[in-house]
């Protein structure tokens, strides 16, 4: 009965994570904020595996798709990071408006 309740408690952060990424997503024109957002959103994944593996008794098997997903994301991460400094280089500004005047 324990690993229910802190299911539900790792449930609800998850949930949180989703919704604060996803404002964070929509709610701005700055692609740092951006790159935050997609970040908080990830956790939020990896930690509703965490909470999905506890839950079934199985963490072992999802400690290597956690490890797996982490890598990824920091990969994920970097190119885009080098996608904002290269955009910032050629506007003077990391906001999203101005890269819509883009050409080719």
């Amino acid at each position: 009965m324990e690993s229910v309740s802190m299911f539900w408690v790792l449930a609800s952060f998850v949930i949180l994570l989703f919704i604060i990424g996803i404002y964070a997503l929509l709610a701005t024109r700055n692609l740092l904020r951006i790159l935050i957002g997609m970040e908080v959103l990830t956790k939020g994944a990896t930690l509703l595996l965490i909470a999905a593996g506890y839950l079934t008794g199985r963490v072992n098997v999802i400690q290597p798709v956690i490890i797996t997903m982490i890598v990824v994301e920091v990969v994920i991460i970097a190119v885009a990071a080098g996608v904002v400094i290269a955009a910032y280089r050629s506007n003077g500004t990391i906001d999203i408006r101005a890269l819509r005047n883009l050409k080719g």
